[in-house]
């Protein structure tokens, strides 16, 4: 497949679904970016939401490493969280502001194709032991077809995807909505994945805002990594990151997704906001 300029991947997190003000102004840009043309494909999540749902219905929440097990109960709340009542609302925003948008997940039409993850070996930072963990019908991605997504975007549909996949068996699994993500800016061969999260972006000093790099390439994100700069709950975006821009995206934007205004726009058009992370072939303008 040929470049794609047009088309950005942006990712939600459930903390911004249920952020109101945030919500409405992301839709906005999300709705004037595709009247525009823009190609707009939006991947969500929805954790707290499937947390708060499974405590009202009575079923414990189990998580190894901040990673959720999907047991039979969990990948039910899942299914009525992703593919309900999160994709619905985000669906609606977006329809607010003018523009047409189409509920999916990964598995109608074979959109992301999913394995069953095998158990894993875990040791527990604390105690230091080991052991093997299950974490149920949790999938690991295998192949994306973008097929029906092309058609959308080329009518100028906007197409909202939750964090469900299935196998050739029809398997359903719960998979991971960075992973979903950015597998998606790979297929669609986007010319950015933009992350909205709650963080202003990487800073040189946790302590002061005013240090945010307005980029970085993996190798500077090593060392701040290394040297502890990059930790606590930052640590496991910027991993994502790198994963992404190592799956072949080519640049991976995280924006404060709770300013009001919406910053979307503004990362959209390259201005400076957030921080930027490419790859070094990207960098180098090769």
């Amino acid at each position: 497949m040929g470049e794609r300029p047009g088309i950005v991947v942006v990712k939600l997190g459930g903390e911004l679904l249920m952020n109101t003000g945030a919500l409405e102004g992301i839709a906005a840009d999300i709705a004037s970016l595709a009247l525009e043309g823009i190609g707009v494909v939006v991947a969500h999540g929805g954790g707290p939401q499937a947390d708060a749902l499974a405590e009202r219905l009575g079923y414990p929440v189990h998580k190894v490493a901040g990673r959720r097990i999907t047991d039979d109960n969990a990948l039910e709340v899942a299914k009525m969280v992703y593919r309900g009542s999160a994709n619905v609302e985000l669906v609606a925003a977006i329809g607010r502001h003018g523009a047409r948008a189409v509920g999916l997940s990964g598995v109608d039409a074979g959109i992301i194709r999913a394995t069953r993850r095998p158990p894993v070996a875990y040791k527990d930072p604390t105690t230091g032991a080991e052991t093997t963990v299950d974490f149920g019908s949790v999938g690991d991605i295998e192949s994306v077809d973008t097929s029906l997504l092309d058609m959308l975007l080329d009518a100028q549909y906007v197409p909202v995807i939750a964090p469900l996949c299935a196998d050739v068996q029809g398997n359903i699994y719960n998979v991971n909505a960075d992973t979903v993500a950015q597998s998606l800016a790979v297929a669609l061969n986007a010319s950015r994945l933009i992350i909205l999260t709650n963080v202003s972006g990487i800073l040189r000093d946790p302590a002061n805002p005013s240090t945010r790099m307005p980029a970085c390439n993996l190798a500077e994100l090593q060392v701040l990594i290394a040297d502890g700069t990059i930790s606590g709950g930052m640590l496991p975006k910027v991993q994502n990151c790198i994963q992404a821009i190592n799956a072949g995206v080519r640049a991976v934007q995280i924006v404060d997704g709770t300013a009001r205004p919406s910053l979307l726009r503004n990362a959209v058009e390259g201005k400076s906001v957030g921080t930027v992370i490419f790859g070094v072939r990207d960098e180098n303008g090769e």
